[in-house]
């Protein structure tokens, strides 16, 4: 769900429920329409609500979009699968797959060649979809280091460089094979970036205690 009102606009409560709804229907007329022919009247219609309520809570349609596409981001889970390496594997494969849905794909790739004019637009993907995201980071790497797969990172402020990297990594690579490249995040591609993901993290950590 949205973070907080977009627009900063007072007025009535807003509506758990209605949110959920206007969302959804963003994401089903990204499918059925894509980006460049999806409507404020039209997701209101899909959604039930008046159209003047999707302007109460989001500025336009790219404000829109950025949160329908940041909720199937919310979808993506780290659970324990033993060791560093399957971790990552497991995240990466949900990432791939929700880029691979219609209204994930379309969405983004639109949001983002937008808001190479828009520094505002740019700063809402940031807040509502990288910086949620980052969490998977630091739950990941704090798993490793209670395994004893990483050694601590006693610098708070080397510690937060290190997980934007990570995410910075992961996060591109799969985008632009996915959305760029438009090839198969496949099982062994996936086992190859873990790899040399891994293979990072060793190095700088032999640097860090060396």
């Amino acid at each position: 769900m949205p973070n907080s009102s977009p627009t900063g606009r007072s007025g009535r409560p807003r509506s758990a429920a209605a949110d959920a709804a206007i969302l959804a229907a963003t994401r089903a007329a990204l499918v059925d329409l894509g980006w460049s022919k999806l409507t404020l009247g039209d997701v209101a219609t899909r959604a039930g609500v008046a159209k003047t309520t999707l302007y109460r809570r989001w500025a336009g349609k790219n404000e829109l979009v950025v949160d329908a596409v940041a909720e199937l981001f919310d979808e993506l889970r780290l659970p324990d699968r033993g060791c560093l390496a399957a971790d990552i594997e497991g995240v990466v494969h949900q990432f791939a797959t929700i880029l691979d849905r219609p209204e994930a794909r379309s969405g983004l790739m639109a949001v983002v060649s937008e808001s190479t004019r828009d520094e505002a637009l740019r700063e809402r993907i940031r807040c509502s979809i990288v910086e949620r995201q980052k969490r998977l980071v630091l739950e990941g790497r704090a798993r490793a280091q209670a395994r004893g797969e990483l050694p601590p990172q006693p610098d708070p402020a080397e510690a937060a460089r290190t997980a934007d990297l990570i995410f910075d990594m992961v996060a591109g690579a799969v985008v632009h094979r996915t959305l760029v490249s438009a090839e198969p995040a496949d099982a062994a591609w996936i086992r190859g970036l873990s790899r040399v993901l891994l293979l990072g993290l060793a190095t700088a950590a032999e640097h860090r205690t060396g």
